[in-house]
């Protein structure tokens, strides 16, 4: 499925193979998940992709071949493609341990051909084994959404009280994470969306109510999964003293201005930008330990607009999947 242009649908089409080079692993995909940054590029709302691309970074495959220089990976083994494609290696950050943040970065589904496809090649260096215990389509989640939200989650340090604002494919698994920590968790889902707050219910076994709403208890950290400026000042209304909001989305609409004394007491906000290797390294292992259930829905390959637009209309618990046959 190909992009050509902002605002247009995806197109089926017949495509070589690609070709395989040095230090990489040529892999049939057996399912791809479909995140939010998939659809903030099919809209416009991030620019400049690669001409032609193929999206999708939630990539779950078996490798078909190996480039010369591989050698953590062979034929037949299942694995995980995430959105980090490359980094140079070199930079300040990479040296310090900060690969997301690498000015020269490339990305899977981005700038680099991705996962809704038969076939795709990908740099074995940012390539991860995947837990026995998912199968093909529960695991595509994790590989964006799940390692998003982890490191979201993780952003907001110690926090106690947790809530957590968007309940979609990273809010269902990092709740999980959070629970599993012992943490208190608070869900907030559209205004008036009583099946989505159901939903959440289910996966945190907390309170759950609308954007608009407050919670019981001040919390210690809000984290933002949807695209929404305007449900920063809300989260900072919800935080105690010292509590931070985290934006954990790669867009997001402006923040309307706000009163300085909702940010008062040493309240913060931050972001989060992309992943790290160590990110998955830890994630993954623990998401097998917990378990962490994802919710799916899946679709077939040539089915991913209906994804998309699924996703776009709010139509989705969990998360979607193009699972190949």
């Amino acid at each position: 499925m190909v992009f050509t242009r902002a605002g247009m649908p995806l197109q089926l089409r017949r495509c070589d193979a690609p070709e395989l080079g040095a230090g990489q692993i040529r892999v049939r995909v057996c399912a791809c998940g479909v995140c939010r940054t998939d659809l903030h590029i099919v809209d416009g709302e991030l620019p400049e992709p690669k001409p032609g691309l193929i999206p999708g970074h939630e990539i779950v495959g078996r490798v078909v071949a190996v480039g010369p220089g591989v050698e953590r990976f062979a034929p037949g083994q299942r694995i995980g493609i995430p959105w980090l494609g490359w980094t140079c290696g070199e930079c300040a950050y990479c040296r310090a341990g900060r690969e997301n943040l690498c000015e020269k970065a490339r990305f899977t589904g981005y700038q680099i051909d991705g996962g809704y496809a038969e076939e795709t090649v990908a740099d074995a260096r940012y390539c991860f084994p995947i837990p026995e215990r998912f199968s093909d389509t529960e695991a595509a989640p994790l590989l964006c959404a799940g390692l998003i939200g982890y490191r979201t989650l993780r952003a907001g340090g110690d926090a106690r009280r947790v809530g957590f604002y968007g309940f979609g494919a990273a809010a269902h698994i990092a709740a999980q994470v959070a629970r599993y920590e012992g943490r208190e968790v608070y869900a907030f889902t559209r205004p008036g969306d009583r099946a989505a707050q159901d939903f959440a219910r289910s996966i945190t076994g907390g309170w759950a109510g609308g954007s608009d709403e407050m919670p019981p208890a001040p919390l210690d950290a809000a984290l933002i999964f949807a695209p929404a400026g305007e449900l920063v000042p809300q989260a900072l209304r919800a935080l105690a003293p010292g509590g931070v909001v985290v934006c954990g989305g790669i867009h997001m609409s402006d923040i309307p201005s706000f009163p300085y004394d909702i940010l008062w007491k040493e309240r913060s906000i931050r972001s989060v930008a992309n992943l790290t290797r160590r990110d998955a390294e830890e994630f993954l292992p623990l998401a097998a330990k917990i378990p962490v259930r994802t919710t799916t829905k899946p679709y077939r390959l040539e089915d991913a607009n209906a994804a998309l637009a699924d996703l776009r209309a709010g139509r989705l618990e969990g998360a979607a999947v193009l699972v190949m046959t």
